[in-house]
């Protein structure tokens, strides 16, 4: 059984997806909301699979001192995922450690593999709401032939990074993290394997190829990721398209 590490942070303004409110119509609250509804789904993809699902949120320490809050950073996570889940009491919480996102990623994985004795371990960031139990159950059958397996997205990036055996994280997740996390993975004398491709949400362009997705997938009555659809929804999002060039508008 795999444990999948959702790398969780609280969902404020400015401090999460800062690149997508830059980049779109939506406002950086708006794209907080957007963050904190793909982190939903994202939880609850996971652990309605066959994983065990650890919460592994950035503590107040780890925060710049002007997005700290009177709220915890703990307790923020904590009440996202008793929302967006039916039984959150056998969720695992832990605090991430180091100071950037390869350290952070790097130091649980190396944990749960070498500390804990977990047989794989997974970590996977709340921008990809596509992520689903079929693909996370997928992860873990080529986990079990593969000693490295990633999700692959757009423009070299991933929604998914799962390992049996630790690499060398120094940089690891380097732009782009598909070929870095492979070519890590390969010096180690790993196999890696994949997952299809999905949207991952951190920009504008990515809305692009979300928003035209689950739109498509209401119409047909497809299962959708439904807090990110009802976000897509409530903000009246849709694709146009102004001399062959798309771009995102609101109702």
């Amino acid at each position: 059984m795999t444990t999948i590490a959702v790398m969780a942070a609280p969902p404020r303004e400015g401090l999460v997806a800062a690149d997508l409110a830059a980049t779109s119509p939506l406002t950086e609250t708006e794209a907080a909301e957007c963050y904190a509804a793909m982190l939903r789904d994202v939880l609850v993809a996971v652990s309605e699979s066959g994983a065990d699902l650890l919460v592994n949120y950035r503590p107040d320490e780890l925060l710049p001192a002007d997005h700290v809050t009177d709220t915890a950073a703990a307790a923020e996570v904590r009440a996202l995922a008793a929302a967006a889940l039916d039984d959150p009491g056998d969720v695992r919480f832990e605090p991430q450690v180091g100071s950037t996102f390869d350290a952070r990623a790097g130091n649980t994985i190396t944990h749960l593999l070498r500390e804990e004795g977990v047989a794989s371990a997974a970590v996977v960031e709340p921008t990809a709401p596509f992520l689903t139990r079929t693909l996370v159950d997928n992860a873990a059958m080529k986990l079990r032939r593969a000693e490295a397996v990633l999700g692959v997205s757009t423009r070299g990036r991933t929604y998914y990074a799962g390992f049996t055996e630790p690499i060398d994280f120094a940089d690891a997740f380097a732009a782009p993290a598909l070929e870095t996390l492979t070519d890590r993975g390969r010096a180690a004398g790993h196999d890696v394997d994949f997952l299809p491709i999905q949207t991952v949400v951190e920009t504008g362009a990515d809305l692009l190829d979300l928003v035209p997705a689950l739109n498509a997938r209401v119409a047909a009555e497809r299962i959708v990721p439904a807090n990110t659809a009802a976000f897509v929804d409530r903000m009246g999002l849709r694709v146009v398209h102004d001399d062959g060039e798309p771009r995102l508008a609101r109702d």
